[in-house]
């Protein structure tokens, strides 16, 4: 195991005299044994990234240190990474047991060796079963357990998960998350997991970075993200639904937006006068769409709170500790 540094990463991508950047100066220290997921809308960096700590896309600019090693010149090979793709990349024609020996025949360990460490990690991930299947006679949900059984037997400094989930359906997805804090549990390994899913990144990270067009705009536990969020981007991003950013409010600040989660509003008299345009019924809770000074607001209730009748006009007060205010023309939090 190792810990994991950025260093004012870039990359960049040339093509004649043009250049793009797509990765902006990325900072973070990742200490030997965190999991952190890595956030983002499609097209914001993560995979990219990513792809730099494997050595599949080449630095363009700083550092990236696995352990107390500079990696950017090292092969993949070299870097004693795993990696686990969306797409699982199994053999068809071999056996469960056979994917996931594969490496470890490739740098030609003893096969007592090799079968040590296949039946611990098909125990772990309870494949030991499995091993005899092919991955046709295998659910989603197993295939992605063989991939990153794949990955264990390395026995890796470092785990990489690329949207290790996508494929899977929304009960899987929640079943094999379960599965991968276990295994993290288990095993201890440093590991880098990218998703465009907040569920995933709240749900399995001991800390996050959320990654807006190849900047990371913030880096913490998922409650100081969700609490504090750093930017306004952030703010938008992390919550279901979002955090209501709005620009004109009574006893508003001048060149502020005031932020406030939609938990965080009260039905309440003397508040806020807005009209219910729509109702959402969730199961426990119920989402009141309204309207404030033209800006959508939105308001979380639980059950037994009754819902608005649409239509109506109500009058909704923010929790005073729970209001963010950030800079209107910057997205900083103020």
């Amino acid at each position: 195991m190792a810990s994991l540094s950025f260093r004012n990463v870039v990359k960049q991508y040339h093509q004649g005299k043009q250049s793009l950047q797509v990765i902006h100066g990325v900072n973070a220290e990742i200490a030997d044994g965190e999991f952190i997921v890595i956030v983002g809308p499609s097209g914001c960096g993560k995979s990219t990234l990513l792809r730099m700590v494997a050595g599949l896309e080449e630095i363009t600019g700083g550092e990236i240190c696995i352990g107390s090693r500079v990696v950017n010149r090292l092969e993949p090979a070299a870097r004693d990474i795993a990696m686990v793709f969306q797409n699982y990349a199994l053999y068809p024609h071999m056996s469960v047991f056979d994917n996931m020996a594969y490496g470890l025949k490739i740098q030609k360990l003893p096969k007592d060796e090799i079968r040590a460490r296949v039946e611990k990690a098909a125990g772990i991930l309870e494949l030991s079963h499995l091993l005899e299947r092919k991955p046709r006679q295998l659910s989603g949900g197993q295939r992605q357990r063989v991939a990153m059984g794949r990955a264990i037997v390395r026995q890796p400094q470092v785990f990489l998960f690329d949207e290790p989930l996508s494929n899977l359906d929304a009960k899987l997805r929640a079943q094999t998350r379960l599965e991968i804090q276990k295994l993290h549990r288990e095993l201890g390994i440093t590991s880098l997991f990218v998703t465009h899913d907040q569920v995933e990144a709240m749900t399995l990270a001991q800390r996050m970075i959320v990654m807006n067009g190849g900047h990371m705009e913030q880096f913490g536990t998922p409650e100081e993200v969700y609490a504090r969020p750093a930017t306004t981007f952030v703010a938008s991003f992390i919550g279901s639904p979002p955090m209501n950013l709005l620009k004109d409010v009574p006893g508003g600040r001048p060149g502020s937006l005031l932020g406030i989660r939609p938990e965080h509003l009260d039905i309440a008299d003397g508040g806020w006068q807005v009209q219910v345009l729509t109702v959402e019924l969730l199961g426990a809770e119920r989402l009141i769409h309204t309207r404030l000074a033209g800006e959508p607001l939105i308001i979380r209730l639980h059950e037994d709170q009754g819902a608005p009748v649409v239509g109506s006009t109500i009058s909704v007060k923010p929790r005073e500790d729970r209001v963010h205010w950030f800079d209107a023309e910057t997205g900083r939090r103020q």
